[in-house]
């Protein structure tokens, strides 16, 4: 019998994921994030829990991780060295040459480049070093046009992955779910035979398809909106964020 083909996802990558105070990447801190480092069967994973530089953990957000302004403040380290932390981990990943494997790139990414303006330490992207970045939610919308749900656990579901209640939303539940959905997504997908070099090219065309014609459809229906094309980060200067 012939050994299935290897791909990219055979290969040692690093997944990372964030829980956060909100979904506007600008204003939002990290609550928790975690760095799953994947070499074999044994993940190495790294988690951070900061106490959001004094910020408030709103309620709707708890609801999602149940993690409460209070216990944030009492047990969580300074955010911003955190996020320095959090920001080396990926670097170390890159410089090892692992890719990083995030559900939802666009938000994890924006969201530490803006921390890290926010605390005046260099963001991830200016690193002297190729930002790889394999995204198993642009691959699926890609490579499959069905109905429904977009969210980790349902793509987990759809390609036989069990993603728990009490795995959900944890960063560290969260980084292990994508890391599987995209092993799967590279046995099963035309992406799965591209080199990770392609695979930068194509995600970045497949996100930009899908958020022009996401906008077009809102804007059909009378919504004023503007989705960015950009992938994997949202270029600090195209939103005029501030730190």
């Amino acid at each position: 019998m012939t050994a299935p083909a290897r791909t990219w996802a055979d290969e040692p990558m690093t997944a990372f994921d964030i829980e956060s105070s909100g979904i506007d990447t600008s204003t939002a801190r990290i609550v928790t994030a975690s760095v799953v480092t994947i070499v074999g069967s044994t993940p190495r994973v790294r988690s951070w829990l900061t106490d959001v530089g004094g910020e408030e953990i709103p309620a709707e957000a708890t609801a999602v991780h149940h993690i409460t302004t209070e216990h944030a403040r009492a047990h969580g380290i300074p955010a911003a060295d955190a996020v320095r932390q959090i920001r080396d981990a990926l670097i170390e990943a890159l410089y090892a040459g692992r890719p990083l494997v995030i559900y939802n790139a666009p938000f994890d990414l924006t969201m530490l480049d803006r921390e890290c303006r926010r605390y005046g330490i260099e963001p991830l992207g200016a690193a002297r070093v190729p930002l790889r970045v394999i995204d198993p939610l642009v691959i699926d919308r890609a490579t499959s046009y069905r109905k429904g749900s977009r969210k980790l656990v349902d793509v987990a579901r759809h390609h036989g992955i069990t993603l728990t209640e009490d795995e959900a939303h944890t960063s560290a539940g969260d980084c292990l779910a994508t890391a599987r959905v995209a092993w799967c997504l590279a046995k099963r997908t035309p992406a799965g035979r591209m080199n990770i070099d392609q695979l930068q090219a194509y995600q970045r065309e497949a996100h930009s398809r899908w958020a022009a014609n996401l906008e077009a459809f809102k804007r059909g229906r009378g919504e004023d909106i503007t989705i960015p094309r950009h992938w994997p980060i949202v270029p600090f200067e195209l939103v005029g964020a501030e730190a």
